[in-house]
């Protein structure tokens, strides 16, 4: 049971998005961001704290602080037309980098990374885990919302709900996208740190993992997700092409700017999209 992957032709000037750094406010309708909410406090002084975020609590007898549901994690394939049942799957992706942050001069430079692909997995979320943490070393989440359904997505399985067997889909945290393709108007593009996990909502929409650093070095991610082996209800995408356009013209890119000083885990800091 597959369907082919759907092609949009993009018309009109290049779409060229900003990245911007993670934080868990702006990524919040797609999904999770997962990271030490409190990196400044150690364990030992834990249990003094009249609150702490995710309903923290002080465990292992003191030497340790649990913060509870970080990100929540659902299987909708109950609902997928096979009735194949999907298992939790966790395995590593060895990720090269595709593209550098370009260093600090004078005219500040710009490095853009062509965004060919987009993919959603329906019936699942999907966490990526960063497990190692060269130097420098970054990863872009790029993302977008859903478009109403249309004519050209009908034959694409999705979840009718967030019903599912144990009812865990009453604490999941944001809507179903539903049955549509991306809107690249509301493309969105992330810097994460290495210090920075991500879940991506069941059914959303976002790029194949890109790493960010120098040429030769990679990144590894634990995925956790669940997945039935029926290649329509596991993933589905959409490929971009440029009107017009020669071989490897997409229209869409994201583009990097030096950071202006490192990013943490913490780090509020965000600039708005450029389209």
């Amino acid at each position: 049971m597959s369907s082919p992957a759907k092609t949009i032709t993009l018309t009109g000037p290049d779409l060229v998005i900003e990245a911007v750094p993670l934080t868990r406010e702006a990524f919040a309708s797609f999904g999770d961001v997962v990271a030490n909410p409190q990196p400044n406090l150690h364990p030992s002084s834990a249990a003094s704290e009249s609150s702490l975020p995710f309903d923290g609590i002080s465990a292992n007898q003191g030497s340790a602080i649990k913060y509870q549901h970080v990100s929540r994690q659902i299987n909708l394939y109950p609902q997928a037309p096979s009735a194949v049942p999907g298992i939790s799957v966790m395995n590593i992706f060895v990720c090269a980098s595709r593209i550098r942050i370009p260093s600090a001069s004078s005219p500040p430079t710009t490095t853009t990374f062509p965004v060919r692909v987009l993919e959603r997995h329906p019936f699942t979320t999907q966490t990526f885990i960063p497990l190692s943490s060269p130097e420098n070393q970054h990863y872009l989440v790029i993302v977008a919302p859903t478009l109403p359904p249309a004519d050209i997505d009908a034959d694409l399985p999705v979840p009718a709900n967030l019903i599912t067997a144990d009812q865990a889909g009453s604490s999941y945290p944001r809507p179903l996208p539903g049955r549509g393709l991306p809107d690249i108007r509301g493309l969105r593009a992330f810097i994460a740190t290495c210090k920075q996990a991500v879940t991506y909502g069941a059914g959303t929409w976002h790029a194949p993992m890109v790493a960010v650093g120098e040429p030769g070095t990679a990144l590894d991610f634990l995925v956790v997700q669940f997945a039935n082996g029926v290649g329509t209800e596991d993933c589905q995408e959409v490929y971009f092409k440029k009107e017009g356009g020669k071989e490897g013209e997409y229209g869409i890119a994201v583009e990097l700017t030096p950071l202006s000083k490192p990013q943490d885990a913490g780090s509020t800091a965000s600039r708005p999209a450029r389209l």
